[in-house]
């Protein structure tokens, strides 16, 4: 029997990724904090340890001896500037941690959750060849995950076997933070607008399948994008809509619009103290058109994009099923 050590199992990725490795066959060891809700965690039956990447003493024999593969989750994807240091220690230092606790552990292979956002935003069409931009970016997400994945590839150039994921966008069950937040808007009259940009969605279950993939077969040192449905935002928003039975806007709103509310909403947020639901970082990543190429991945790991339809029906799903729609 295989063993996988995850971090950031109790989230939407983290979830799909359990969920998948149990389902053939291996043992889950899955890391998380002492005040995480671990309830559909425990749905799965995984080893639970208790720790936190940022502190190094708490992965100090967490990692079970010789694990096949420590699949690297965990990560701050806040978009609101306040949260820089924390962000800093969580998807740098913290990698840094889960790096040095994996080749203490012996572990066989490394697996890194990164993201799209590390080639930066201004590409119109993305490949594994295209220049990364995200470490002088001005989005704090984008650069810290990108100093991330620089200390995985410093690892992996320092003989620990390791590999790099970068998933577009994330539509799927067990969701209810990201593009589940759309879903539940629609549903309860809430949507304020649609963003003018696009982008390329990917299923959570298969980006997760492409994990076990990539431990399995994946070439040490290399990324590899996960990509899937090319689509305006006006076209998932128009498909969620059919999935809900309520009318949703034919029009994205300006881009204008959209900047002159960022910044009203980040106003009062430093007066609230309340982190805004829309940021200019947000801002700034929906409105551009980036397509995320996943070739290589389809190619070398055997990544099978779902339809755009198909995600949004499992997120919906998922949400309806959970009541989280009334």
């Amino acid at each position: 029997m295989k063993t996988a050590f995850v971090t950031g199992g109790t989230g939407f990725l983290g979830l799909n990724l359990v969920e998948q490795l149990t389902a053939r066959g291996w043992r889950v060891v899955a890391l998380h904090r002492p005040t995480s809700a671990t309830g559909r965690l425990e749905e799965f039956s995984p080893d639970l340890v208790e720790g936190d990447i940022t502190d190094p003493e708490s992965l100090k024999n967490a990692i079970p001896r010789g694990t096949d593969a420590v699949f690297h989750i965990a990560a701050n994807t806040s978009i609101w500037s306040k949260h820089k240091d924390r962000q800093e220690r969580e998807n740098v230092r913290g990698t840094i941690n889960m790096l040095a606790a994996a080749r203490s552990a012996g572990a066989k292979r490394f697996v890194h959750t990164s993201t799209w956002n590390t080639y930066g935003l201004e590409h119109r069409e993305i490949t594994e060849a295209t220049p990364q931009n995200g470490g002088t970016h001005w989005i704090n997400y984008n650069r810290t995950k990108f100093l991330a994945e620089e200390a995985v590839r410093l690892a992996a150039a320092d003989g620990l076997d390791a590999v790099i994921l970068n998933p577009s966008h994330i539509i799927g069950r067990y969701d209810t933070n990201n593009w589940a937040r759309m879903i539940l808007m629609v549903a309860k009259h809430r949507l304020p607008g649609i963003p003018p940009g696009s982008g390329s969605f990917c299923h959570g279950e298969a980006v997760a399948l492409a994990h076990i993939a990539a431990a399995e077969q994946g070439k040490t040192g290399e990324n590899y994008l996960l990509g899937g449905a090319d689509a305006s935002f006006v076209e998932v928003i128009h498909e969620i809509g059919d999935l809900t039975g309520e009318e949703v806007p034919d029009k994205p709103v300006s881009a204008w619009a959209l900047r002159f509310a960022a910044r009203t909403i980040v106003t009062a947020s430093a007066l609230t103290g309340r982190e805004p639901n829309v940021t200019p970082e947000g801002v700034a990543m929906v409105l551009e058109h980036p397509r995320i190429v996943s070739d290589k991945a389809e190619r070398e790991l055997g990544y099978k994009p779902a339809s755009l339809r198909a995600m949004l029906e499992d997120a919906h799903g998922w949400l309806k099923a959970e009541g989280l729609l009334n």
